[in-house]
């Protein structure tokens, strides 16, 4: 009995050491906006003051745009998921892109609203900001239900709409990225504000593009960095908490030119939804890229652009 205790003893000991040990490994502490800023914020990004956050924005291409195209990006991303649209669009158009708040270098919002009706009045601010009027709204994910709420609380401000794999209907996941996961389980999430495994970043990237094999070192580094921007992971979980409210009944309601982009193997947003907006919404066209996941537009930005540029050359 005595050796049976010694050795539950010494295998307790041992998990102690080694989970004190993994936590040591992982530890990730906070990384200010002037530490990220050097590999995550060169030229042209800037900062403007948008509603008591520092948002950090680019605003790039010809200023005789009349109607500029502006960019949302979708949960845990950031302005850079854009950059291979952006490189292809800014010789003919003036592109906007930001990080939302919770996101990317613009961080948390100072309430934790981070409901869609906060995101929509966020989006008219920048651009209120920018003194642009009218635009061409696209939005991945999250950014894409905010882009149509967008649209339809101001129907004078958006003239033509795109949604790349958006949320807005309820919707039945067959995989889940793990960081998603882990932010909405209370215990963990509190944890990973403080460690947070380069492996649980690679992994969570994966899952969200057709091909794995395309996720770069560098890829996991951008969305692995800009996690660890001071209060990100704190805001995140907020985010989640908040949900994706918004009455789906509604985007039947649009009524304007609207191009819907979506990547056949996207296991969290499945296709389905994309078959539903694009019955909702009268005269829109569905594209589908059969070997392209959640983030289409960042998995190959050359192929689906090109369905971009020919929407926006139609009269």
């Amino acid at each position: 009995m005595k050796l049976i205790i010694r050795i539950l003893g010494v295998l307790l000991l041992a998990s102690g050491v080694f989970l004190v040990a993994g936590l040591l490994a992982t530890w990730a502490s906070d990384r200010t906006v002037a530490q990220l800023s050097a590999r995550w914020a060169q030229p042209p990004s800037k900062f403007v003051e948008v509603g008591g956050m520092q948002v950090h924005l680019r605003d790039e291409g010809s200023r005789n745009d009349p109607l500029p195209i502006v960019l949302l990006h979708g949960t845990s991303a950031s302005l850079h998921t854009w950059d291979g649209w952006v490189a292809s669009l800014k010789d003919e158009h003036r592109v906007i892109r930001f990080d939302l708040p919770a996101f990317g270098l613009t961080g948390p919002d100072p309430h934790n609203d981070y409901s869609i009706a906060a995101y929509v009045r966020f989006v008219v601010a920048v651009m209120d900001k920018l003194g642009v009027q009218r635009f061409v709204l696209a939005g991945n994910s999250l950014g894409g239900q905010i882009a149509w709420e967008t649209a339809l609380s101001h129907p004078e401000r958006v003239r033509q709409l795109v949604l790349v794999d958006a949320a807005g209907y309820p919707f039945v996941p067959t995989s889940i990225p793990i960081g998603f996961r882990i932010a909405r389980m209370p215990g963990l999430r509190v944890l990973m504000e403080h460690v947070l495994p380069r492996g649980v970043v690679d992994s969570s990237v994966r899952n969200v593009y057709g091909d794995p094999s395309k996720v770069t070192r560098e890829l996991v580094d951008r969305y692995y960095e800009l996690t660890l921007r001071a209060g990100n992971r704190e805001a995140l979980a907020y985010r989640m908490d908040q949900g994706l409210s918004g009455d789906e009944n509604q985007i039947s309601k649009l009524k304007l030119p609207t191009l819907i982009l979506w990547g056949d193997k996207d296991h969290l947003i499945p296709l389905d939804n994309g078959k539903r907006f694009a019955l909702d919404i009268a005269g829109s066209k569905l594209v589908v890229f059969d070997d392209l996941g959640h983030v289409p537009h960042e998995e190959d930005p050359k192929k689906t652009v090109e369905a971009l540029k020919e929407f926006l050359a139609k009269p």
